[in-house]
């Protein structure tokens, strides 16, 4: 087995997850900016400054060049904490488990009690769009495999689910279609995944007793091993607190020997809407109508807050907007985490198929497992931001993984643009306030409800 993955140590000889953070971000941001660059290096509690920083990875890629960004990014990651990954390991044991039921070939959404589809679909999805829960063109990608239902059967597509039992993935949707899905998670979750299978129309083969953090050369030469054909390495794997980076950096390496040796492999990721994001035109002004319509009560609160509360989410003019939606409950091993999948993205998509989607706020156990956060999301609905159940969420994003992946896109010349396209980010991006001068509001709300 490959050595556990941990961080370098810091100056104290200790392994850290900040001065891994900080400085990869810092080498981030040398390529295009060595002021900015230098500003992250310099910061003394990441644990709480890294949110700027990380709003000017974004502002850096918007005015230099994103491409460049990630790379360097990437490169400083594996730099500093290598991946081996050349050794086979042992041989895995796998379980193949038949599904019995008949494959559906429809675009449906179970969405509060009721299941959408047909006419009620396109109700829900203008519903979505005019409140700005989604962008347009997300309502469009959906109507576009719900038109093409032939789209849904995935037979010739190699599925591969890291974090297979994830509430925000696809496998639920892509077994219900008839898929073959190569499914890999920790054993824990393999009864689970199983029994899911076996009630559904597809085919799961699971790698049994993968841990990503300790064999991750065994899977990567496993998987090299497959049949030639579309190999798609969807990312849905998620841990607590530093363990998500090291998840993230043991996914990348994977991600990136297997494009070394294949020259069929596909990426699909999820990107977080509680993240920084530059966003069309259109998603400011929709902001910038509902802050200027705000209320009486909104405003004196504004005011008398000394600037802290219900301050507008774009400064005026913006053009492109950033949406600053990070949230520090999370932390920073988090944003790395999840920057580290979006800079694989970026870098992928210029040399084959990537399904990248931001998902919207959901209700998963990770989530309402703080009580702050928890609170916050009862009562977002105040300030125009949905937050979606989980399985309305997962079924949403595997139909665009479709969409993505059965249409694939030339890279555009600014990075920052692919990110967002077929956005559902529950109207974080068109909220009229910057999301954390409202996120403590929020939880009030919802703590009252």
């Amino acid at each position: 087995m490959s050595p556990v993955i941990t961080f370098p140590a810091d100056a104290a000889g200790r392994p850290s997850s900040s001065a891994f953070g900080r400085s990869v971000v810092a080498d981030a941001l040398r390529a295009v900016s060595p002021e900015a660059a230098d500003a992250a290096a310099a910061e003394s509690d990441w644990r709480r400054g890294y949110l700027r920083h990380f709003v000017q990875l974004i502002k850096a890629g918007m005015e230099y060049d994103g491409y460049t960004i990630a790379s360097a990014g990437l490169a400083s990651v594996h730099e500093r904490m290598p991946v081996p990954i050349d050794e086979p390991g042992q041989p895995l044991e796998t379980v193949t488990v038949e599904g019995s039921e008949k494959p559906s070939r429809e675009v449906s959404l179970p969405y509060r009690g009721e299941t959408l589809k047909g006419a009620g679909l396109d109700r829900q999805l203008d519903k979505w769009v005019a409140a700005g829960v989604i962008e347009e063109s997300c309502a469009t990608a959906v109507r576009a495999v719900r038109d093409n239902p032939d789209w849904l059967d995935l037979s010739d597509q190699q599925l591969v689910v890291l974090g297979a039992g994830a509430e925000m993935g696809p496998l639920p949707a892509v077994l219900d279609w008839g898929a073959t899905v190569i499914g890999v998670d920790l054993p824990r979750v393999e009864e689970r995944i199983s029994a899911l299978a076996a009630r559904s129309a597809g085919r799961l083969v699971m790698p049994r007793g993968v841990d990503l953090l300790e064999d991750v050369g065994g899977l990567a030469h496993w998987l090299a091993d497959r049949p030639r054909g579309r190999l798609t390495l969807g990312n849905y794997v998620y841990a607590p607190g530093a363990a998500y980076t090291r998840l993230s950096v043991a996914v990348d390496a994977l991600a990136a020997y297997l494009k070394k040796v294949r020259n069929d492999v596909a990426l699909a990721f999820l990107a977080t809407p509680t993240d920084v994001f530059a966003v069309p035109p259109a998603a400011v002004a929709q902001s910038a109508e509902r802050f200027r319509e705000r209320s009486r009560l909104a405003r004196v609160t504004g005011a008398l807050s000394g600037g802290r509360l219900l301050q507008p989410n774009y400064p005026g003019g913006a053009d492109p907007g950033i949406n600053d939606s990070l949230v520090p409950q999370q932390g920073p091993n988090y944003a790395l985490a999840k920057r580290i999948q979006r800079w694989r993205a970026t870098l992928a998509r210029r040399d084959g198929a990537v399904s990248f989607s931001v998902a919207p706020p959901a209700r998963t156990k990770s989530v309402v497992s703080n009580r702050v956060l928890a609170a916050a999301y009862a009562g977002a609905h105040r300030f125009d931001v949905e937050v979606f159940e989980p399985e309305t969420a997962n079924r949403l994003m595997a139909v665009l993984m479709v969409h993505q992946l059965r249409n694939p896109r030339p890279a555009a010349e600014q990075a920052w643009r692919d990110e967002a396209i077929e956005a559902a980010h529950g109207g974080l991006w068109r909220t009229a306030y910057h999301p954390r001068t409202a996120l403590g509001l929020a939880a009030v709300r919802g703590f009252l409800g």
